[in-house]
């Protein structure tokens, strides 16, 4: 009997153990620290602003304006330009403001746009959701480090942007070859940001002429297109209502270069940029540059009703 009442004890002393063991440990499991949202933050270098996944339909003007946005110490970087992505700032571009994360709420002192506030959901391991609530509108982020981030799948994905970053592009060299057409008399483009993207304008003033003085002497709208299997090349279309549509070749050769390979003429064309647009310059910066009220990133797919509500306490 004190053998068998011996075994009894043991066995309700294990069964005992181990219920107060499984207990400890799943409570442990679930009271597990989270990851704080400064430590999430600055777990990418760069977050990627996925302007066609946004919900809602207000806006936050310095994400619209932004490819990228990244978060070090205190100061919000963005990338606004698509000339000079990937070299402004080491990759991060530019200083626009400051930053303050706490409880799952970012607030930003944009140096031109002013103060904006956020709630912060991580939405899986590399994408957070930021909700405005004094606009109900969602903005998703992608989270990349420089050495993995595409720049120039972004550059070539974005040209219509890349296109509004000058003033103007000056014609500076017309090939030997290539049929007479009308488009030899056009010196001067210029694409105008705002509106649908898709406005432009073109001069005959004498190449050499200051940008300023100008003589618009035609408006119209144009079209960027893709090309099948060529990240690289795309094509350009100028509508001309009085000598018909002009359809080219566009190339980046660089930064501030690019050629226009007419289609029908099979004349090359090559424009060089004038006047570079520096969009939100830190309001600190003694660098004096230029801005256009209106430049922001548009969607390129209706937007979506955002279902987040406001999760503040009222």
């Amino acid at each position: 009997m004190k053998a068998i009442k011996l075994l009894f004890t043991f066995a309700l002393t294990a069964t005992l153990f181990t219920s107060c063991y499984t207990e400890v440990h799943v409570d442990e499991y679930y009271d597990e620290p989270v990851i704080s949202l400064n430590s999430l933050l600055s777990s990418y270098e760069l977050w990627y602003v996925d302007i066609n996944a946004t919900q809602g339909y207000g806006e936050t003007p310095f994400l619209q304006k932004a490819f990228t946005i990244s978060f070090r110490g205190g100061v919000v970087y963005a990338n606004n330009n698509i000339v000079g992505l990937g070299d402004n700032g080491n990759g991060f571009g530019i200083d626009v403001g400051e930053y303050d994360a706490y409880d799952m709420i970012l607030d930003v002192q944009h140096d031109i746009d002013g103060f904006s506030t956020f709630d912060v959901f991580q939405v899986d391991g590399n994408t957070i959701e930021l909700y405005n609530p004094n606009n109900d509108t969602s903005y998703f982020l992608d989270g990349y480090q420089r050495n993995n981030f595409d720049y120039d799948f972004v550059f070539y994905d974005n040209i219509h942007y890349f296109l509004q970053e000058y003033e103007a592009w000056e014609k500076t060299y017309t090939s030997e070859f290539g049929a007479i057409n009308e488009f030899d008399n056009e010196n001067f483009l210029q694409f105008l940001p705002g509106g649908n993207d898709s406005t432009f304008q073109s001069s005959q003033d004498p190449t050499g002429t200051n940008v300023s003085g100008l003589i618009w002497d035609y408006i119209g709208v144009y079209g960027v297109g893709d090309v099948a299997n060529n990240m690289y090349l795309k094509t350009l279309t100028l509508d001309y209502d009085y000598f018909d549509n002009e359809f080219f070749e566009l190339t980046v050769i660089d930064d501030g270069t690019i050629e226009l390979y007419h289609t029908t003429s099979e004349t090359v064309y090559e424009f060089k940029g004038r006047g570079y647009i520096q969009y939100l310059k830190s309001a600190n910066s003694k660098e004096k540059s230029s801005t256009a009220a209106g430049k922001k990133r548009k969607f390129k797919k209706e937007r979506v009703d955002n279902p987040r509500e406001n999760t503040r306490n009222k």
